[in-house]
């Protein structure tokens, strides 16, 4: 090979930087003897944003592959189990209102579709109910394992909660103690270019020029190399998704042994939704709004209002969103990962997945050398543009379906003018035949699953057609489907610990390694 590709180097840290560090590095171990190495490049003066805590079931395979602990993770990450998000007041606004998006298949989800059979039996149970046993799960404040169960091992599926400014460094330690990442701590100057218009190295103030065969752009919103140096535009969605500030607070729990919620609670308010998420030793919190709807003051207000007395005496932090992406996400020998990539407000906490899923393609379809490495991007960039696409259509699945006209923001919303083609285009689809895995799911692109779909649907009181041929031809495998749900989720309501109870024991005695 002429031109072999051997020296990552990634610029900038954070969990995006971390995150990619460890994967790559992981995937390559056997390679590093050779010379095959994974550098960071780390500003000691740039402070990590730190806010997004939610993550995805992925984490625990991408945190296996690279060999952490899962009983470390819990001990110093603030850690605790995600099994889904509970969203309230998105449908009507009442204080009744409210449906979960679980993190479990519906029961038998790959044989039979519950959903015309759920819809046909006019049951008083919730399609969350009536198809998992998560919701009840997560109603008691159950944890989705034992003491018992191994690491990453699964009663109920889960992601985690986690403390992002713990994450990190937590990340940094393990990757350079036992993946063998080179770790500069330096700030970058200048991106040197090469004639080809790659980028060659970059100056640092530090510790001088780096060269590498491939630049991942791990720099944030700053995105010093996919932005700055190789000039991809930003392909902005405002039209589409109307959030653009963030305020975060945190909030101390009333006592040490207050219960810890096993899911993200979302709640709408009136130009925007409040997250609120616990962990161990406290809950984060933060309002999500449109500026063109309504002012910080009062959104700060809102948040307040909700937080209660807690609130008194605790600072608000100001976070602005730039909803979008990179038009093209990898360039030349240079990749952007993370927040240099692009940002969409954190209602499904896809930013840390798309972080996860990047860094897994570049791992394992890592150019052999620089002459093939435009095939390679091709193909990255058309399945993370995918990727992109689809989650913008799903957050905004939220908003679409709402019946609330209380207030422009939600009036906006519903404007056909902002709703992407191509979810118009199932919606319509919908209202006759409801989503299944074989139907328009079928890539191995999509993040998330016609399960998805079902439970943002139906828990928001969308209607589709019931279909009499699939009820006459499954039946009698659906009504079983749903009684050994209902049976499940009484053995799960009995059997599984208290959430805070379990962190407790992780933290005291640690999971049984794999």
């Amino acid at each position: 090979m002429i031109n072999p590709v051997k020296h990552i180097v990634i610029v900038g840290g954070g969990t995006a930087g971390w995150l990619t560090a460890g994967v790559v590095a992981a995937h390559h171990q056997s390679r590093m003897p050779g010379g095959f190495s994974v550098t960071l490049i780390e500003s000691p003066n740039v402070p990590i944003i730190g806010v997004g805590e939610g993550t995805w079931p992925t984490l625990r395979t991408t945190l296996s592959r690279m060999g952490v602990s899962e009983t470390d993770f819990f001990r110093e990450c603030d850690a605790a189990f995600k099994q889904g998000a509970r969203f309230n007041r998105w449908t009507t606004g009442a204080a009744n209102d409210g449906y979960y998006h679980p993190l479990m298949l519906p029961q038998s989800f790959g044989q039979v579709n519950l959903v015309p059979h759920w819809m046909a039996g006019e049951s008083a149970r919730s399609f969350c109910d009536a198809v998992t046993p998560q919701g009840s799960i997560c109603d008691d404040g159950l944890a989705p394992k034992t003491i018992a169960t191994a690491e990453y091992d699964a009663i109920a599926n889960y992601a985690y909660h986690l403390d992002a400014g713990k994450f990190a460094p937590f990340l940094q330690r393990h990757c350079c103690t036992k993946l063998g990442v080179r770790h500069v701590l330096a700030d970058v100057e200048r991106v040197n270019m090469a004639e080809n218009g790659d980028i060659a190295s970059v100056t640092t103030t530090q510790a001088g020029d780096i060269e590498g065969d491939l630049f991942i752009d791990c720099t944030g919103f700053k995105a010093l190399l996919i932005g700055e140096a190789m000039g991809v535009p930003f392909k902005q969605c405002s039209d589409i998704l109307f959030c653009d500030t963030a305020i975060a607070m945190q909030v101390p729990y009333d006592s040490p042994d207050s219960p810890i919620a096993s899911h993200t609670i979302s709640t709408a308010q009136s130009a925007g939704w409040i997250w609120d998420i616990g962990v161990p030793t406290r809950r984060g919190t933060g309002h999500v709004y449109s500026s063109s709807h309504i002012s910080h003051d009062e959104a700060e207000r809102e948040l307040r209002a909700y937080i209660g007395p807690a609130a008194d005496g605790l600072n608000a932090r100001k976070i602005p969103i730039r909803s979008g992406h990179r038009e093209t996400f990898w360039k030349g020998n240079c990749v952007a990962v993370g927040l240099a990539a692009g940002f969409l407000e954190p209602l499904e906490a896809s930013a840390i997945v798309l972080i996860e899923l990047s860094a897994k393609i570049i791992a394992e379809r890592m150019p052999a050398c620089r002459e093939v490495m435009d095939v390679v991007a091709s193909r990255f960039n058309a399945t993370t543009l995918y990727r992109w696409g689809r989650i913008i259509d799903f957050l905004k699945l939220h908003y679409v379906l709402t019946q609330r006209t209380d207030s422009d923001f939600w009036r906006d919303n519903v404007r056909p003018d902002s709703i992407p083609d191509r979810l118009q285009e199932l919606l319509l689809l919908w209202r006759y035949h409801s989503p299944w895995f074989h139907d328009e799911f079928d890539r191995a692109e999509e993040v998330f699953p016609a399960a998805s779909y079902q439970y943002v649907l139906y828990g928001m009181g969308f209607r589709t057609e019931v279909e009499i041929e699939a009820l006459a031809r499954d039946d009698a495998l659906a009504e079983q489907a749903m009684r050994e749900n209902a049976r499940q989720t009484e053995r799960l309501r009995a059997g599984l610990p208290r959430h805070r109870d379990l962190i407790d024991k992780i933290v005291a005695h640690g999971l049984q390694p794999v």
